[in-house]
């Protein structure tokens, strides 16, 4: 009989203790769909407050979670899953298992199908449409070469595109924003969309229903006023490459069999 392992080489990742306990898979797999406030989250996934609390906490300090204040409402906090994080855990707990289980984490690359009759339609929106949502729509359309229908829209929207969004996607993507127009998101009530994904606290809230599915992530806006210098063009450099992110992991969900069908006659 070989030697017993110890207990430290024979305890799971910390990935595998936190993920398996159910309620914080539960808080997982519906912060997978979109940020959530506390209050939501509880509703969601019927548990109490301080619960639902206490392990968030948990997400929190394992770095599989993280939260920002409201723009809209200071008393509150979104929290977020950090798909990133999580997808360097899942290869580091599946390396701990076995060698031959090793893989480089890297964002979802699946293609997505050509629609027979109509192309998935997505609708960023934000308040002011000069920055957050228009590199959204940008992006989704640059990553999926135009097989998805993307728009982007303000509930008060600015009147133009933001310099600094402008030059952030020509000279990290190559894409040229220049000339673009800013539109206003009443203006499309009446149009079909398959997501309406808002990235704006106070945009959620006042957003018109589309009859979509609704998705939300909350992100500061890099054009707060002041930001005119070479911090404010940093800010926008997180945000464009945090807008990135986000995209490459939507694409899989707007590759799924449910939302092909739902673009189908």
């Amino acid at each position: 009989m070989g030697p017993r392992p110890s207990d430290a080489a024979a305890a799971p990742p910390e990935f595998v203790r936190l993920a398996a306990h159910p309620l914080r898979w539960r808080l997982l797999t519906e912060l997978g769909g979109g940020d959530f406030r506390v209050r939501e989250l509880v509703e969601r996934v019927g548990e109490p407050q301080n619960l639902v609390s206490y392990h968030l906490r948990l997400l929190r300090d394992g770095g599989l979670v993280t939260a920002r204040r409201s723009s809209f409402d200071g008393r509150d906090s979104y929290y977020r899953l950090d798909l990133e994080r999580c997808a360097e855990a899942l290869a580091a707990s599946g390396a701990a298992l076995h060698p031959a289980l090793c893989q480089a984490p890297s964002a979802p690359r699946r293609p997505l199908v050509r629609v027979r009759a109509r192309r998935v339609a997505v609708l960023f929106v934000c308040t002011g449409n000069s920055a957050r949502s228009p590199i959204a729509e940008a992006l989704l359309r640059h990553r999926t070469a135009g097989r998805v229908t993307a728009a982007s829209a303000g509930t008060r929207p600015k009147p133009q595109v933001h310099p600094h969004a402008v030059r952030v996607l020509l000279e990290s993507f190559g894409i040229d924003l220049s000339g673009r127009p800013t539109q206003q998101v009443d203006d499309l009530v009446g149009r079909r969309f398959d997501h309406v994904i808002t990235l704006c606290d106070r945009a959620r809230e006042v957003c018109p229903e589309f009859g979509s599915r609704r998705v939300h992530w909350s992100m500061a806006d890099p054009g707060t006023p002041g930001d005119t210098g070479p911090s404010g063009y940093a800010a926008f450099q997180r945000a464009a490459a945090d807008v990135d992110a986000r995209i490459r992991y939507l694409m899989p969900v707007l590759n799924t069999p449910e939302n092909v069908a739902r673009s189908e006659p």
